[in-house]
């Protein structure tokens, strides 16, 4: 009897009645809260897919990728130009020739003294198609390619100054989208790797007579250069 009495009285007893209703009050509480965390998890996850972030595309491209693709792009405001620039002599005496291929025009020029007065000019029409075999070739051959430099050695004020400097640049609008330099003397190799010689032939041979116009301002090609 007593124990039955005892069970009777813990049934009844309020403090059961209490801890019953505060864990049936949390139930819904802890719903909620599990309800919120799935929900955030979702939105997080439908953004990601929207914005593609776990697609190789969208993430952040090196500056191997942006050199190679200024290079094969052939949009037609896309450009390729090499320079090339004499030994520092005397104003009258120094020389430089550039030559600049667009989808659309080959272009050659020569120049006098440091101010880069114009000697002459050769100007040809061009195609996509010829300006696409041009471009995968010098790619090819590892054009833009190069060693990270300093601000300080980029500055080819003075480099060379009893040889030649050669500069590699692709252009966008006219205007640089990266350039690599180099030059036949020895302890100035610049930041490009590519044979010299290769980058040469290819936009020599671009225009007709392009090696002959080079030597007419005493910038002949050589037939060897360093390979790095």
């Amino acid at each position: 009897m007593t124990s039955a009495k005892n069970l009777i009285l813990w049934y009844n007893h309020p403090m059961r009645y209490a801890r019953t209703n505060s864990f049936s009050r949390l139930i819904p509480i802890l719903l909620v809260i599990i309800i919120m965390v799935v929900a955030v998890a979702a939105v997080i996850a439908i953004g990601q897919s929207l914005l593609g972030g776990n697609n190789p595309e969208n993430k952040p491209k090196s500056q191997a990728d942006i050199a190679k693709e200024s290079l094969l792009s052939t949009d037609a405001n896309r450009a390729v130009r090499l320079t090339v620039r004499g030994p520092i002599v005397a104003q009258e005496k120094f020389r430089s020739y550039q030559i600049e291929i667009t989808p659309d025009i080959r272009r050659m020029s020569t120049y006098e003294g440091y101010l880069e007065k114009q000697i002459d000019e050769k100007k040809l029409d061009n195609n996509s198609r010829a300006y696409e075999e041009l471009v995968y070739a010098l790619e090819k051959r590892k054009m833009m390619e190069g060693r990270q430099l300093s601000e300080e050695q980029n500055d080819l004020r003075g480099i060379c100054a009893n040889g030649k400097v050669y500069k590699f640049e692709t252009l966008y609008h006219g205007n640089p989208v990266k350039t690599l330099w180099t030059s036949d003397c020895g302890g100035s190799k610049g930041s490009a790797t590519a044979n010299v010689n290769d980058i040469l032939l290819m936009f020599l041979n671009q225009i007709p007579d392009g090696k002959k116009i080079a030597a007419g301002v005493g910038l002949q090609q050589e037939d060897t250069f360093f390979q790095f």
